[in-house]
């Protein structure tokens, strides 16, 4: 029996807390994702981006399913958050059914949409006690997740952390560790799909990864674009910002390019995600108010309640404003 320690209690009992409240809250609100808007803006301000600390969108392919990761303030414990929609409208919203427990973020559906994958600092067996972050998957049965997750691979999963899993529509999967094949500190490695099996995951070349921090990428259905974060580059605006790159006619990843002003930000921009059925681009931003002269205490309360405070939003442009010409 997997042993649960007194700051995990407390921590599930404040999550059926939260849980009642998400079944409520922001029933029958409208969440629009049939146009993109032609410049970066909240996404879902008050049902997806609020003053909570939200990060890692990802939209089931028939739009009728939403998933995104729920934080704590300080980030030590996260869930994933499950919302339905009928008609543009939220009908349900609730912690997934297979989070909730231990430490989950950064969900993403398959191209079918009958699997989400996701990282999870889940013991891997019985006797586990490392918790690190690894790679799982759910499937739907009847209609329904599954609540118990089962581990991708052992080739994946490994006592280093995976991170951020992104699945192409031949199985390739793309992750972000810090193994010692790394170049930088982190970086984006893939492991293809072949024969039913996962490959030894390879480091993606220097046309992604550098010898700074690489992380967090999407990989687009067939493998043409592939949007990252990295840190502390030269053109860095500050805590890490978003990459795009495109395979060539060779299939060979271009050299990645700094996405277009106006999606980075001082703060750090990252978890991005696209909505190939409407071009939407969307990722997560921690940006907040920039204050030019003195502010007063209401005001400053104000924006400490609001969801630009600082803590992490989900955001939301027209496709064509992230890729470079």
């Amino acid at each position: 029996m997997v042993r649960i320690l007194p700051k995990t209690i407390a921590l599930m009992v404040l999550l059926l807390l939260s849980n009642t409240m998400l079944k409520s809250q922001s029933l029958g609100a409208p969440i629009s994702m049939v146009k993109a808007p032609a410049s970066v803006e909240l996404f879902a301000p008050g049902v997806i981006s609020t003053a909570y600390n939200e990060r890692d969108l990802a939209i089931s392919p028939d739009h009728q399913e939403i998933m995104y990761t729920l934080g704590t303030d300080d980030n030590s414990f996260r869930t994933i958050v499950l919302i339905k929609m009928q008609e543009g409208k939220v009908i349900q919203k609730e912690v997934a059914p297979f989070s909730g427990m231990y430490n989950d973020i950064e969900p993403f559906f398959s191209n079918d949409g009958r699997k989400v994958y996701f990282s999870s600092a889940r013991p891997l067996h019985e006797k586990d006690t490392t918790r690190d972050y690894n790679i799982w998957y759910v499937e739907k049965v009847n209609g329904l997740w599954n609540p118990t997750a089962q581990p991708v691979s052992d080739i994946l999963n490994t006592e280093a952390d995976e991170f951020y899993p992104s699945v192409a529509a031949n199985g390739n999967i793309y992750f972000t560790a810090a193994y010692p094949t790394a170049k930088g500190r982190e970086d984006i490695f893939l492991s293809t799909f072949k024969d039913g099996e996962y490959t030894t995951p390879i480091s993606l070349d220097t046309s992604i990864n550098s010898a700074k921090y690489e992380f967090n990428a999407y990989v687009s259905p067939n493998e043409d674009i592939i949007v990252f974060t990295s840190y502390g580059r030269a053109d860095d605006l500050g805590g890490g910002d978003l990459y795009v790159s495109k395979k060539n006619a060779a299939g060979q990843w271009t050299k990645a390019k700094h996405a277009n002003a106006g999606i980075n930000s001082p703060q750090i921009d990252y978890c991005p995600f696209i909505d190939v059925k409407t071009n939407t681009f969307y990722f997560t931003s921690n940006r907040a108010p920039v204050f030019d002269k003195q502010i007063n205490l209401p005001d400053f309360q104000k924006i400490l309640s609001s969801a630009t405070n600082g803590m992490g939003n989900i955001y939301a442009v027209t496709l064509t404003q992230l890729l470079p010409k």
